[in-house]
């Protein structure tokens, strides 16, 4: 347990997940800048920021990421921009697992289970923003 100086009281981070840790805001910015550069359509209409969430195979996918590695691989050993590049590749990392844990999560809910627990534990009254009381 940890208590502040101003008296409020909160469980330790022991066994949290760090995603301010773990993550760069300069980079999801610039992800985020790449994504909606890339949202305009052949037809001029723009895709939904989620539109990828619905899905593409696999195999599009590891396509993809292997023609932007080889972009990215040639800007590095020239010292030439590498951002989009970079960004694209990252685009195919996130579909491609993306996918794979949808994969994972259908065969798990099939057997009645779930990947991620965000259940509270028993015995533990939480608020109504999830945090514990």
């Amino acid at each position: 347990m940890r208590t502040f100086d101003g008296g409020a009281t909160r469980d330790t981070e022991e066994g949290k997940l760090d995603y301010e840790g773990f993550f760069s805001h300069a980079v999801m910015q610039r992800y985020a800048q790449y994504m909606n550069d890339h949202r305009k359509q052949p037809d001029g209409n723009l895709r939904d920021s989620d539109n990828w969430q619905r899905g593409m195979p696999k195999s599009v996918y590891i396509k993809s990421m292997f023609r932007h590695f080889m972009e990215v691989w040639y800007a590095h050993r020239r010292g030439l921009p590498i951002q989009d590049s970079l960004c694209a590749l990252l685009f195919n990392v996130m579909g491609y697992l993306f996918m794979d844990l949808q994969e994972q999560e259908r065969s798990y809910v099939e057997k009645g289970e779930t990947i991620f627990d965000i259940s509270p534990p028993k015995g533990r009254p939480f608020d109504n923003q999830g945090e514990p009381i």
